[in-house]
């Protein structure tokens, strides 16, 4: 290993943070007045779960934490890839680009990410690159040793680039076994109190292969560890990112932002650069309404109806099975988020025409249809040893089941003020509000 390198990874490594999930937690002084920059404070506004935390109280880290976690895990990768073969087409300067993006990879995130992630904005990627690129980050990460220009690269893949060990960079950092998800799912499960999301994360780094072309391979005795990867963020999906709870409050912050939008009330640009505080002062200021405070007060639409993706309904506990239908809804054109509102509000419509006591007041912002957005899990590994692709190596995890985890992932639920609640318990006692075979995904 060239001295150059061997200075990037190990000298000045003196300024210490102290992080619950990893200890003692080294950066350069330079890297530690990035974490100093206003760009970088506002991620201490933001929680890494958003409104995860009215299910789990304890879910109340931020992004700022994850991202020192992230720099942290990158670095110990780095290092240990190094070792194996690596530095042979590392550079001190590239090195540090790698740590820097990995700590302000989250620099453009937006609070509550779920709420706005089928909204037409800028990618948090594209955002990120473009504020490491202007100051004050530009001259802070040029002081770290960085390249400003190489390390918005890393993060921005729209970023045009041919350079190889930038693109080994890029890898590094999104991957099947990156450091990215290896501190959020620890992350998550220490502070939601689950258990599903620890990970071996000091046998992973240790017998990772760096590949130049591929970023990292694996060898099978790796193979269990990426299948408990998989399955955790699974069941992290399945428990606490997508509880049924956490998505009926996503979707509300999300019909109040697309309504806003829709209106005129808000703009493209009013989304950009908030935080978790900013965010609820914009949806008072300039929206307001009912819907608006619940959200602020956590009052959190009832769950009236849940499709699976095999078709499969269930009624939740305030609301029994029914044998006629009220309406037929097209699942096809409410995938567009944009088109969802129409939809509630001829459901309210439909509701309130049945004249039932109670009902005649409801309206298009009391119902919420939610679809969940796409995911995927990330398998796109090389397994030495059996020369193949993960999917097609012994693991258990292969396409076919990888896509069968997703599959049961998804659910559309029908989401309706809690006003509602006692009224709509009886209703539907007698009407169902959906006819199950035109709720197919």
């Amino acid at each position: 290993m060239s001295k150059s390198i061997e200075a990037s990874l190990n000298e000045d490594y003196t300024h210490p943070v102290r992080d619950v999930l990893w200890g003692h937690i080294y950066m350069t002084e330079e890297l530690a007045r990035l974490t100093e920059s206003i760009p970088f404070m506002r991620l201490n506004r933001i929680l890494q779960l958003g409104p995860v935390y009215l299910v789990y109280p304890g879910a109340t880290h931020t992004r700022a934490s994850h991202s020192i976690g992230v720099y942290h895990l990158g670095r110990r990768l780095i290092q240990n890839l190094a070792q194996r073969g690596a530095s042979s087409w590392l550079t001190g300067g590239g090195i540090k680009s790698f740590l820097a993006a990995c700590l302000l990879h989250d620099l453009g995130h937006f609070p509550y990410t779920h709420s706005l992630k089928e909204l037409s904005l800028s990618s948090h990627e594209k955002l990120t690159g473009a504020i490491i690129l202007n100051e004050p980050l530009k001259s802070l990460v040029h002081s770290s040793g960085a390249d400003p220009a190489f390390t918005a690269a890393i993060v921005d893949k729209e970023i045009p680039s041919t350079d190889e060990e930038l693109l080994f960079y890029r890898r590094l950092l999104s991957g099947a076994l990156d450091p990215d998800k290896l501190d959020y799912l620890n992350r998550d499960a220490r502070y939601c109190g689950v258990p599903y999301g620890a990970q071996d994360v000091d046998f992973i780094l240790s017998r990772l292969n760096p590949d130049k072309k591929r970023g990292v391979d694996i060898d099978s005795r790796l193979i269990p560890n990426v299948e408990s990867v998989l399955f955790s963020k699974y069941l992290m999906y399945r428990t606490v990112y997508w509880h049924r709870n956490v998505r009926a409050v996503t979707a509300m912050v999300k019909k109040a932002l697309i309504y806003g939008l829709e209106s005129g009330k808000l703009s493209g640009e009013d989304m950009y650069n908030l935080d978790d505080y900013s965010l609820f002062s914009l949806l008072e200021q300039k929206i307001g309404g009912s819907l608006v405070d619940s959200i602020k007060n956590g009052q959190i639409y009832i769950t009236a109806m849940e499709i699976s993706a095999a078709g499969q309904e269930k009624s939740s506990e305030n609301i029994k099975k029914a044998s006629i239908n009220l309406i037929k809804i097209d699942v096809d054109a409410i995938k567009n988020v944009k088109n969802r509102a129409q939809f509630e509000e001829k459901l309210a419509k439909e509701l309130r025409d049945t004249g039932e006591s109670g009902l005649s007041e409801i309206r298009g912002e009391d119902i919420i249809i939610d679809i969940p957005e796409p995911v995927s899990f990330e398998t796109g590994l090389y397994v030495t040893d059996e020369q193949c692709n993960f999917n097609e190596s012994s693991s258990a995890f292969r396409t076919e089941m990888v896509n069968a985890l997703i599959k049961s992932l998804y659910t559309i639920r029908i989401y309706i003020n809690q006003k509602f609640k006692e009224t709509l318990k009886t209703f539907f006692q007698s009407y169902s509000i959906l006819n199950k075979e035109n709720w197919r995904i």
